[in-house]
C-alpha cells in the first residue's frame, strides 16, 4: 500500500492518511534541495542568522498550535508539547547568535606562510528523525547544520507527518529558501536510494540502535558521513550518602517525562542496599502521585504510549522480567479502555537476563537493581550494551567526578537528571551511537574541515 494513517493515541481515532510520495517526487526533490544549497553556502552568517531569528518568533508565535499537533499525533501531554516548542525556538536563537564564532576559521603555526582551517558546508543531508520529540529532534539538528549552510532533507516518523509538514511550512513562513528545509514522505524501501543519491552528503538519524545499525550499513556503503542517536538504558546511581528525597523527586521526574518514552530517560535505578528500601517507597509515592489520562488536560502528567505496538512490546517485557523473577510493586498492566495507556511501574528484584536489566523498556516502567557497594554500582551501570546517558546521587562532588570517569556513556549529570542542552554536546557511545549533536561540537559534524596552506 502507498497510503498510511496516522491514529491518536489517546483516543484511538484516525487523524490524517497519507501517501507515500512516489520516487521521481523524491528525486525532484532532492535536486531542488540540492540546486537551493549551491546558492545557501554564499550566504552570510548575518543572513542565516536573522531568517532563524525570525523562525525562533514564530515558533513562539504557533506555539499552541503547533503543541497541539504534537499531542494529537503522539500522545504528549500539551503542557510538554509547549515546553518542546520553546525549547525548539532556544535552539535557533542559539545557533543564531553564536554559528559564526564557532565556524571562524582557525589559524595554526606550520612551516607555512599561513595555514588554516576553514569550515565548509557538505550540502543536501539526510535526517531519519523519531516520534517521541517530533520538534526538538529535527531542530537540534537542523539548526545548526542550515547556519553551517547545508540543507535539509528530513524523513520523519510516519505517525508524526503533520508536524513534519507543519515544519517545512514554518520555514518557509520564516522566510528560508524554498527547498532548503524539505519533508519527504518516504517508505523505508526508498531510503537506500536516497542515501545512494550523489547530491545528498551526508546523513543522520534518531532512533533504535536497529535503525541505526540500518543506516549505518548504507552510509558505510555509499561512502556517506552519518551521526547516530540511538537507544539507551541509562543506569542512575543512588549511593548511600544521597539526598534520598531530591534523587526520588529526580528519577521519577527523569523516567516520566514523555510518558516515559525518552532515549535518554532514567532507566536503571541501581541503589545501594543501605538506601534501597527508603528510596523505592519514595519513588512508589511519588510515582502514584501522577495523574494519567487526557493528554490535552493541563493536569496530566503521563499520557498514552505513541503506538499500540510499543504499549504491547512494554507489557511483553514487564510480563517477561516477572517469568523472571521481577517483582512488580506498583503498575505493572495496560490500562483498561481508550486508548494506548500503560500504567506506571516499578520492578523491583532486577538481575541480569531479564528484559527490564539487559533492554530498553520505552516506556514508565522503572527497574531497579539493588548492589552492595558504588565499586559493585559502576559494574552494573556499564554492564549494558547502551552508552547514552548516566546520573549519579550523592552528596560527595569530588566522589561523583570520579565515579563519572569510570561511567561509560555520552554524558553523566551529577544529582540532576539526563538531559538535551543546546550548550552542551549530546550522544553516546557503543550501541547507543557515535558522533554529537548540538553545543559548538555539533556544528561541526557536517562540515569539510578544510586545511589550508600557504607558502
Amino acid at each position: 500500500m502507498n497510503t498510511f494513517e496516522t491514529i491518536n493515541p489517546a483516543t484511538e481515532e484516525q487523524l490524517n492518511t497519507y501517501e507515500f510520495y512516489d520516487d521521481s517526487k523524491i528525486s525532484h526533490t532532492i535536486d531542488q534541495a540540492y540546486q537551493c544549497w549551491l546558492k545557501w553556502k554564499e550566504t552570510t552568517f548575518a543572513e542565516r542568522s536573522a531568517l532563524f531569528i525570525k523562525l525562533k518568533q514564530l515558533l513562539e508565535k504557533e506555539k499552541e498550535l503547533l503543541a497541539k499537533e504534537i499531542t494529537a499525533e503522539m500522545g504528549k501531554p500539551l503542557t510538554q508539547s509547549e515546553a518542546e516548542i520553546e525549547k525548539c525556538a532556544w535552539v535557533c536563537e542559539y545557533y543564531a547568535t553564536n554559528a559564526e564564532a564557532f565556524l571562524q576559521n582557525e589559524v595554526i603555526k606550520s612551516d607555512a606562510t599561513k595555514s588554516y582551517v576553514r569550515y565548509d558546508p557538505f550540502g543536501v543531508v539526510l535526517a531519519i528523525m523519531p516520534w517521541n520529540f517530533p520538534y526538538w529532534q529535527v531542530f537540534r539538528f537542523a539548526a545548526p547544520a542550515l547556519m553551517a549552510g547545508n540543507a535539509c532533507l528530513l524523513k520523519h516518523s510516519p505517525n508524526t507527518t503533520a508536524c513534519a509538514l507543519s515544519m517545512q511550512r514554518i520555514f518557509e513562513e520564516a522566510g528560508f529558501p524554498k527547498y532548503l528545509f524539505n519533508t519527504v514522505i518516504a517508505d523505508i524501501p526508498q531510503i537506500e536510494p536516497i542515501v545512494a543519491n550523489k547530491k545528498v552528503a551526508a546523513v543522520t538519524l534518531t532512533g533504535s540502535t536497529r535503525a541505526g545499525k540500518s543506516l549505518a550499513t548504507l552510509a558505510g556503503k555509499y561512502l556517506k558521513k552519518a551521526i547516530l542517536e540511538l537507544g539507551g538504558s541509562d543506569p542512575y546511581l543512588i549511593l548511600a550518602d544521597a539526598d534520598i528525597d531530591l534523587a526520588a523527586q529526580t528519577c521519577v521526574t527523569g523516567r516520566l517525562i514523555n510518558s516515559g518514552q525518552s532515549c535518554i530517560a532514567a532507566k536503571r535505578f541501581i541503589v545501594l542496599s543501605s538506601v534501597k528500601n527508603i528510596f523505592v517507597d519514595k519513588v512508589k509515592q511519588l510515582m502514584e502521585a501522577k495523574a494519567v489520562g487526557d493528554p490535552t488536560a493541563e493536569e496530566t502528567d503521563i499520557g498514552p504510549m505513541a503506538r499500540k505496538d510499543l504499549m504491547e512490546t512494554l507489557a511483553n517485557q514487564v510480563d517477561q522480567s516477572v517469568k523472571k523473577g521481577a517483582k512488580i510493586i506498583l503498575g505493572g498492566r495496560i490500562d483498561q479502555g481508550q486508548g494506548f495507556y500503560y500504567s506506571p511501574t516499578i520492578l523491583t528484584d532486577v538481575k541480569p537476563g531479564m528484559p527490564a536489566y539487559d533492554e530498553e523498556l520505552f516506556g514508565p516502567v522503572a527497574s531497579i537493581i539493588e548492589v552492595n557497594d558504588e565499586e559493585e554500582a559502576i559494574k552494573v551501570a556499564n554492564d549494558t550494551v547502551y552508552g547514552l546517558g548516566s546520573a549519579v546521587f550523592t552528596r560527595d562532588l569530588a566522589k561523583a567526578e570520579i565515579i563519572a570517569s569510570k561511567l561509560q556513556s555520552g554524558s553523566t549529570f551529577v544529582n540532576a537528571f539526563v538531559k538535551s542542552d543546546p550548550r552542551l554536546p549530546f550522544g553516546g557511545i557503543k550501541e547507543s551511537g557515535y558522533g554529537r549533536e548540538l553545543s559548538f561540537i555539533g556544528i561541526k559534524e557536517f562540515v569539510n574541515v578544510k586545511t589550508v596552506y600557504i607558502k
